[in-house]
């Protein structure tokens, strides 16, 4: 395949080329890319608003992610963000920055990513920006959805009493992670061209990393059998810590059980594979994008019909503490050891 340098396009002929095939699709959207801004038609809802940083470095490593894999995931973990506080996702724009050794074809591979999430979710790409960089790949996206008034749900509204749900499992994305790493290393340290990654049987963790999903369908199902919320958020740092920024939002502390914590099948054989705990891992892994939130005592009935979500615990009064009660009945103080872009290790990644 041949290369095409994006000088040779420039700034507004590379932007044409990226947004062609992106359609308005939105009711909302009565202006798209092409002009000086997007313009927006809302009514009766209130509109929620959420950007995202991504660095070539920090937040994903090109030896193994591909391209169209990072377009997709760049969208869905802004789309989750709107999903968690109960709205619904509209319009998106993205910002690239670029260095020279990224051509034409690299970004058009990005864009057909953003371009399958946006088709998929029915967002419309409505603007963005393009710039060179000195630092590798940088991408910035920005989402506007909307919800009903009234039906917004933040971190705030948690109760003493309160029923702790989680969608789907945990700790997968995390140990991904930790099976591309570990093959990274071993391909640098063979520097065989023809190295192949050893990932069968592992395919859904990778997949949970590379390629991770906005839980639209959950939100879908609560409307469904009638349940609100009191209080939601995304589990993109770690369930330890989403948990905590509850508790402190809402003044309340929490329990949660370390038996009723979902994980995957292929999640538990990675841990004892590379050794490492698999609680420690569901707590504290991130990436997940899975929802947390919490529902009133008295809907648990209703809780017990979901099937994209279980209760894994309970809001407590805020002197308790936030405590994991592991399998054997000890308690263990819940701390916040999730995600930290300004850590040490990762900014040395």
């Amino acid at each position: 395949m041949s290369e095409t340098e994006i000088s040779t396009l420039g700034e507004f002929g590379l932007i044409d080329r990226l947004t062609r095939d992106f359609t308005p699709s939105q009711p909302s959207t009565v202006v798209g890319v092409g002009d000086d801004c997007a313009v927006l038609r809302h009514s009766d809802m209130e509109t929620l608003v959420t950007t995202d940083l991504l660095l070539e470095g920090i937040h994903f490593d090109l030896t193994y992610t591909p391209l169209r894999h990072l377009g997709y995931k760049a969208i869905v973990v802004n789309l989750s963000d709107v999903v968690a506080m109960n709205g619904t996702p509209r319009q998106v724009t993205v910002s690239v920055g670029v260095s020279k050794r990224f051509t034409v074809e690299h970004l058009d591979e990005l864009y057909a990513g953003i371009r399958l999430a946006c088709k998929h979710y029915d967002v419309d790409l409505v603007g963005g920006d393009t710039s060179a960089s000195v630092t590798g790949l940088i991408i910035s996206v920005t989402c506007v959805g909307d919800a009903p008034r009234g039906t917004v749900v933040r971190r705030n509204g948690a109760r003493d009493t309160d029923l702790i749900c989680v969608s789907g499992d945990l700790g997968a994305a995390y140990m991904g992670l930790q099976l591309l790493e570990r093959e990274r290393k071993v391909a640098a340290e063979v520097q065989d061209e023809q190295f192949e990654p050893d990932f069968a049987g592992k395919e859904y963790i990778i997949e949970r990393q590379l390629k991770p999903e906005a839980r639209i369908d959950v939100l879908d199902e609560l409307r469904q059998v009638g349940i609100t919320p009191t209080a939601m958020i995304d589990v993109s740092d770690g369930l330890s810590s989403e948990l905590l920024h509850i508790c402190k939002a809402s003044g309340v502390g929490c329990r949660v059980y370390e038996d009723r914590i979902p994980i995957d099948y292929q999640t538990a054989l990675m841990a004892e594979e590379l050794n490492m705990n698999l609680v420690t891992a569901a707590m504290n892994g991130g990436e997940d994008y899975e929802l947390l939130f919490t529902v009133p005592l008295v809907q648990h009935e209703l809780v017990q019909q979901l099937k994209t979500a279980r209760l894994i615990g309970r809001i407590t009064k805020p002197e308790l503490g936030a405590v994991l009660e592991t399998r054997d009945g000890n308690e263990i103080s819940i701390k916040a050891q999730g995600w930290n872009a300004f850590t040490a290790g990762n900014m040395s990644n």
